[in-house]
Order: structure tokens, then sequence, then C-alpha cells
């Protein structure tokens, strides 16, 4: 004889708290739910909706240089601390969290070409068009004490750029060479040349702190090792690289903005082709900035605007502009993956949302768990034609529309050519095919 007897648990329908909601029962047997796809695509349907209708990525505008922003400085550790350089050699020190500038003052005579933080946040280095490394405290000056140097080394050559070893007191310097320095010397440790005429660029490595690379005039990266005598590979592309930046989770990885409308990923260990070419800008690409996760970047262009893009996928996920802001030189993203900031030929800092519909400010449990589910379910059904185009589609300004057109109509008739070449060519003499990712590399040397 069998009994059958009803079982409880009080976990599932007793609160702990008056505070919290009822718990409701609910059985997961898929027969009682027939219509659950249908009911899930609707709500992804909806949560795509909603995602583009709260789309205010805009947070601030940051005012008060007198010229325009050529440069940016994280701060390590503190993250509503951010320095900014301009043309005119003025350097900002901006409070975030108030919207205010904390501190200010002229640090070069021309552009400030670079600055950077050492590694313990103690120091600020700033590089600047006088051929000169100026080295300022982190912290402002006590009341009616005079903003100056804590120390100034003169450069032999001009200086454009300037990175900070992440782990060592040391970092590196780049213009007609690139010379890497020591915090404690007002010499350089050691001169690397590779026959170039100006690095304009340079990058040391936040994972393979020994490694570095430079943009170079003659169209080049080039990598270098503080470790060895001499510079270690070299790639040469179609058109001139503007910035680099290291994917600070995948080691070997990194990313160039191009001259030519183009931004390339390439491994370290294969130069011979990029990983992945970044298509969308309509003009020069002037900047680029890793998210801290490293699975996405940032990018400034000449075109006016700023484009984030999944580091793997070859066409950005979204575009920020304004009627205002001008050609973009340099771009940041926060290290706490929910900010970019970008700065601009007319003299303003502007700060975004990295994520364009998220709510800021607090959020409920309850809130975060709905936010979650609707992120779910945009993930599951993103391939669905109508979520795909709703999520897919933005407003851009008609410069940039006008571009794009043109640019299209360009490519379809280079391939329509190509297409005919081949077709009337003899078959002894075939036309060979090109892949687009290797279109823009010319060679690499060792």
């Amino acid at each position: 004889m069998k009994v059958k007897m009803i079982s409880r648990n009080p976990d599932n329908y007793v609160r702990e708290t008056k505070l919290q909601q009822h718990k409701m029962p609910r059985n997961y047997d898929p027969s009682l739910h027939p219509l659950e796809g249908p009911r899930e695509y609707v709500r992804a349907l909806n949560a795509t909706k909603l995602d583009r209708v709260f789309a205010k990525p805009f947070v601030c505008n940051l005012s008060g240089h007198r010229d325009g922003v050529s440069c940016f400085g994280k701060h390590p550790k503190q993250l509503s601390t951010l320095a900014t350089g301009a043309y005119d050699g003025e350097v900002r020190i901006w409070d975030l969290a108030n919207r205010i500038s904390s501190r200010n003052f002229v640090a070069h005579d021309g552009f400030v070409r670079g600055i950077v933080y050492t590694q313990n946040a103690a120091r600020i280095f700033t590089v600047g068009d006088d051929k000169t490394i100026k080295v300022w405290k982190a912290e402002a000056p006590e009341v009616g004490e005079d903003e100056v140097p804590v120390n100034t080394i003169l450069s032999k050559f001009g200086l454009h750029g300037i990175s900070h070893n992440r782990k060592d007191n040391k970092f590196a310097t780049c213009g007609e060479v690139c010379a890497i320095w020591d915090e404690s010397h007002n010499d350089p440790l050691k001169t690397l040349k590779w026959g170039v005429d100006t690095l304009h660029t340079i990058s040391y490595n936040p994972v393979e702190t020994s490694i570095l690379a430079c943009c170079a005039s003659d169209r080049s990266i080039i990598l270098y090792d503080q470790r060895e005598a001499q510079p270690l590979r070299k790639v040469v592309l179609t058109m001139k690289s503007n910035k680099l930046a290291w994917n600070p989770m995948e080691a070997f990885n990194f990313t160039v903005a191009n001259e030519d409308c183009n931004l390339y990923t390439f491994d370290t260990r294969k130069l011979q082709a990029p990983l992945k070419v970044h298509f969308d800008h309509v003009s020069a690409v002037t900047d680029v900035d890793y998210s801290p996760t490293g699975k996405e970047f940032v990018s400034a262009s000449y075109d006016k605007t700023i484009r984030i893009y999944n580091a793997h996928h070859s066409h950005s996920r979204d575009i920020y502009h304004t009627k205002r802001m001008q050609h973009v030189v340099c771009v940041a993203w926060s290290l706490d993956n929910r900010y970019v900031f970008s700065g601009s030929d007319e003299m303003n800092v502007r700060m975004w949302k990295a994520n364009a519909s998220e709510k800021l400010g607090v959020i409920r449990p309850r809130e975060r768990v709905n936010f979650n589910y609707q992120e779910a379910l945009k993930q599951k059904y993103a391939a669905h034609p109508q979520i795909k185009r709703i999520a897919r589609h933005r407003q851009v300004p008609r410069h940039v529309l006008n571009a794009q057109n043109k640019m299209r109509t360009v490519k379809e008739k280079e391939q329509v050519k190509e297409a005919n070449v081949r077709k009337h060519t003899k078959k002894s003499k075939k036309v060979p095919y090109v892949s687009e990712k290797k279109k823009h590399v010319l060679k690499e040397e060792v």
C-alpha cells in the first residue's frame, strides 16, 4: 500500500522579514506554459524599444580650458579624478564627482603632448613641445603655495608622448627616439631607434609590463622590449597610425587608430594581418582606449563623433555626438567601466555613459533583477530581424551620413571594377583575391 504525503518547505513561501515581498509558488512544468516563447519574444522586443527610448548617454560638460584639449591622464586609484592637457600648455585636474576643476596650472610652452600618473599615484609626469619632462605632485599645494614642478628634465630630442610602467618606477617617452627613463634619474637609461624620423605615440603593455609599442611617421608600428638593446618587430601599414591601445585582459592584442578611417586589432605573435578591421568612421581616427574589462573600446575621430566597439566585432555598437562638438582629439574609458570621456577642439571635456540607457543613481534589488532579466532576453533574441533592426538603428549627423553613402558607393564601384578585370583576364593570368585584412598591411620586419 502506497501512502502519498503532501510535503511543503516553509522556505518556499514564508518571508524572512515583513519588508520582503510574498513568495509566489511556481510550477516549472513546460506543458503548463505553452506560449512561453512568444511571450518572451514580446518582452525582448519591448525591452529593446525601451532601451532606445531611455538612451541618453550625455552626462555633463566640463568647461574651463581656453584652448583645445589634447590629452588625458587617468588616476590609477581615484575614479573621480581626471587630468587633462590643452594646446596652450595648461593642465587641469578635474573633480568628476562635483564636476569642477580642482587645480589648473601652465605646465609647458606649447602643446601638452602627454600626461601620466605614477603607479603609486604620488606624481604626475607631463611632456610638451618645449622638450621638457616635468614632474608634479599629485596632491594640490597648500594655501599660499605656488604651483611649481618637483623636477624638470630637459630632453635632447622633441617629445611627442609618454607612458608609465604599471609595476616599475620606469617610464618611456617618444619623439625622434624611444627613451626609457627611471624616476630617480635625469638621464635616459636606454635609447632605442629603428631608422624612423618621428615616433608620435607610445604605450606600455599593462600585462607584460616590459613590452611597449610605438606608432611612427613612416606608417609603421614598432614593438620594443625595455630589457633588450634593440627593437623587436615592426609592421608597416598603408597609412599612418595615430594612437595605440593595449587590451588590458589579452596581453598580446592591441588596437591602433589609423588615418584611413579604420581601426585595426593586431596579435603581436602574428603581425602579417590584423585580427579584426573595425569600420564605420568616415574621417581619420585620432584616439582609442580600452575598457578595463578588455571587451570593448572607444574611438575618437575627426568626423566629430566617438564610437564604441566590441573588441571582436567589425562595426560599432554605438555612436555619440552633439551639435557643438568639433574634431574629437582624445578619449578615455573610466576605470569603473561606466563612463567615457572625450576632449575636442572646442575646449570642452565631455562625460558620457558607456551604456547609453543605463540608469544612474541607486538601483533597488528588484530593479536590478529586472534589468538583468531584460538584458538576458535581448541577448537571447538578438538575431531576430525586428529586434536586430531596432537595436542597431542610430541617428547620425548629416555630414556623417553623406560621407558613409559616398564611401559605400566608392567601395562598390571598386568591387565591380575588380570583378570586371577578373572576368576579362585570361585564365593564365589570374587576378588574385586579396582579403580585406591583408589589404592594409604592406610588410613585416624583424
